[in-house]
Formats: structure tokens, C-alpha cells, sequence
């Protein structure tokens, strides 16, 4: 009895080797972990803008405060005050530096440092603003 064999079957042994394949394993490591890296470098780069927007409004709140006193409340010390914040799910400690200078007797320049640490490195945003009396 003769066993019969289908034409269409591809008895053609030739494919891919080990080393083809370790080498196509090993080229596309290497574009995954490119990849890894700019998605690694796009969040930290995320929130570090987070951080410094975050900035901003404590900053913006904190001299807004102080233009809100009366002229005399406003005092010429150099006071210093942490502000923590939620960003992104996890509390943020901005460190505060108020300083006012009297320019005249009828107005005070305000100065605000906002100072903050993001993967250890130190981030500084200043802001100023000048409050005048009116007679």
C-alpha cells in the first residue's frame, strides 16, 4: 500500500536559526528599551512642570495674602514657612521665603522665594511685587 502524500505540503525545510533569531530578539531589545527611556525622560519631564505650576499658584497665593493686609500689617522681617501640596497623588513640601524691604515711606517691595526638590535637584522660582499707600 502506497501512501499518498498531498501536493501542497511544503516539504521545504529552510526557516530561521538560532542565531537569526537571537539576533532579531537582541535588535528589538534594543528599540524596546529606546522606547522605555523616552517614556521614562516624558514623565520626569511631566512632572517637573507639574511641580513648577504647582509653584506658581502657592507662590501666587502667598503674595496675594500679603497684599491683602492693610499697609502697616505688612511687616519688613524676613519670615520663611512650608507649604506642603498634593501633586499627583503625593504631598510636595515647598519651602517659603518672604522678604519685604520698605522702598519709601509709602510703599514695600515684596519678595517671595519658593524653593522645592524634585530626584535631587533643587528647583528655586522667585516672584515680586510692590504694595503702595495711598494718602
Amino acid at each position: 500500500m502506497k501512501l499518498l502524500v498531498p501536493k501542497s505540503v511544503n516539504t521545504n525545510n529552510s526557516g530561521f536559526t538560532l542565531i537569526e533569531f537571537l539576533v532579531a530578539i537582541v535588535i528589538l531589545m534594543v528599540g524596546m528599551l529606546g522606547l522605555l527611556q523616552t517614556v521614562n525622560y516624558a514623565i520626569s519631564n511631566n512632572m517637573t512642570n507639574q511641580l513648577r505650576q504647582e509653584a506658581l499658584m502657592v507662590g501666587d497665593e502667598q503674595i496675594n495674602l500679603e497684599k491683602a493686609k492693610k499697609f502697616e500689617a505688612i511687616s519688613t522681617n524676613t519670615r520663611s514657612a512650608v507649604v506642603p501640596r498634593m501633586v499627583n497623588g503625593a504631598f510636595r513640601n515647598y519651602s517659603v521665603i518672604k522678604t519685604s524691604t520698605a522702598l519709601t515711606s509709602q510703599s514695600t517691595n515684596i519678595d517671595m522665594q519658593l524653593i522645592w526638590k524634585y530626584k535631587g535637584q533643587r528647583y528655586v522660582h522667585s516672584i515680586s511685587s510692590v504694595v503702595s499707600q495711598y494718602q
